[in-house]
């Protein structure tokens, strides 16, 4: 059965599901930072999935990076798969900006984590609705 990390739950806001993944937005608003969560049991490597969910994620990847890249006139997409604290599997998307606080550095801990004001995280909802396609369900 599908849990999601502990660490994962803590540090995001569950936004909604692809056929694949669970798409969550990190609670860090110094950038817009989501995180494709697969929904199966024990994975915890890319290579840990079936042929066929690796690909669903990649193509879960793509659209959702496509989608940012344009949404939020990004200059980046950093796209990561790290896991060395949160050990479940975990694709990272993050829209990068030449003026935002860690350019062109990673975000890991490079500034203190800013939280979202109220009604932002709505707004970013709204923004990415009907962008995600009929596979994508809004939580």
């Amino acid at each position: 059965m599908f849990e999601m990390d502990s660490r994962l739950q803590q540090d995001s806001l569950v936004l909604g599901d692809f056929g694949l993944c669970r798409l969550l937005l990190s609670k860090d608003a110094n950038y817009p930072w989501f995180i494709l969560v697969p929904r199966r049991a024990g994975v915890s490597e890319l290579f840990d999935l079936s042929a066929d969910d690796q690909a669903q994620l990649w193509k879960e990847t793509t659209l959702l990076a496509e989608v940012l890249k344009g949404e939020f006139e990004a200059d980046k997409i950093n796209v990561a798969t790290l896991g060395n604290v949160v050990k479940q599997m975990h694709m990272h998307v993050i829209v990068r900006h030449q003026s935002d606080a860690a350019w062109p550095a990673p975000v890991w801990g490079k500034v203190p984590a800013v939280e979202y004001a109220a009604g932002e995280v709505e707004a970013i909802r709204k923004r990415l609705r009907g962008l995600l396609g009929n596979g994508y369900q809004e939580a």
